[in-house]
């Protein structure tokens, strides 16, 4: 399942590692993309929209919104270092 979400409150590194971190907990080869410039977290999952959405949530984070998966649509502006992958 592919999914893209506007995502309040990140603005740094450390964001992106809590972010990326806690949808990994959910599901290990989670691919996760992260754009701090836009607030937007791309993920590539076999846990569910609602199950991703919690984990983000829980890490302190708002879910704005669930957008229309556009993997590969988000470019990662944090350095590469959001721990996914490119495509």
């Amino acid at each position: 399942m592919k999914a893209e979400f506007h995502v309040e409150g990140m603005s740094c590194q450390h964001c992106v590692a809590a972010v990326t971190n806690a949808i990994r907990e959910h599901d290990e080869t989670a691919q996760v993309q992260v754009d701090l410039e836009a607030g937007r977290v791309a993920v590539e999952s076999t846990q569910s929209i609602d199950a991703l959405k919690a984990a983000i949530d829980d890490a302190g984070y708002t879910v704005k919104a669930v957008l229309p998966a556009a993997w590969g649509g988000v470019s990662d502006r944090t350095g590469g270092a959001s721990g996914g992958t490119s495509r």
